[in-house]
């Protein structure tokens, strides 16, 4: 049983939702001014409908500490296949020549990552994920959604059953999750990973948050 208070977290994690949106609408698609720094390189890649600006709070974050900051322009909004735009991310790895890379991702960004690692990288470019919030075991609220790209996070679907069953990756794999996230009821604890349960509650609101941002900088 939900709580009021739990309720009304999920209500704010909504309105968090839709003005990061509307405020993305006026932001680039291009990260300029984060490519400098000593540390290990960072790409991020963002969940569905979502650009690299919903990251931006854990980008700014790293850059701080000495991450030279990456993201994929050609991602858009995130609406491409997780296989399509793991070789699109993956082919922007390699053109840059990243070496020793975090991957750092929200959502549906943790499958693409983790299909990278899995099945793209084989040049060992990638050193481990981050992942936040990630379906890795799929939504039962998939079967639901309104259309393909949404639908394709059901726990059936054959991409994520593959990702799943391959647990090759899992040892290099930090999956950051809140305690309660209304859009992935099944939580997002993976398999032989370091999985870290954040005491909050929504899909989007933990991205700004302080307690985010510690875990985030514990894992890499």
């Amino acid at each position: 049983m939900i709580s009021a208070k739990d309720l009304g977290s999920i209500a704010a994690d909504r309105v968090y939702q839709w003005r990061e949106h509307a405020r993305n609408l006026f932001r680039s698609r291009v990260a300029t001014g984060y490519q400098d720094g000593a540390l290990d390189p960072v790409l991020l890649i963002p969940g569905v409908y979502e650009t690299w600006q919903f990251l931006r709070p854990v980008a700014d974050r790293l850059y701080a500490l000495g991450h030279p900051i990456h993201v994929v322009p050609e991602l858009g909004y995130n609406r491409r296949t997780v296989t399509a735009s793991a070789e699109l991310a993956q082919r922007y790895l390699e053109v840059c020549d990243l070496r020793s890379v975090i991957l750092v991702t929200h959502s549906k960004g943790g499958l693409i990552g983790k299909h990278m690692m899995v099945a793209d990288d084989h040049q060992g470019r990638i050193a481990r994920l981050v992942a936040i919030n990630a379906p890795f075991g799929g939504s039962i609220l998939a079967r639901y959604a309104p259309n393909a790209t949404l639908r394709a996070f059901s726990p059936a679907d054959e991409t994520l059953v593959s990702l799943a069953a391959n647990l090759a990756a899992n040892d290099r794999i930090v999956s950051i999750y809140s305690r309660l996230d209304p859009l992935i009821p099944g939580g997002s604890r993976l398999e032989g990973a370091t999985n870290i349960e954040l005491p909050m509650v929504g899909h989007f609101r933990p991205l700004a948050s302080r307690r985010l941002f510690e875990a985030v900088e514990e894992s890499i």
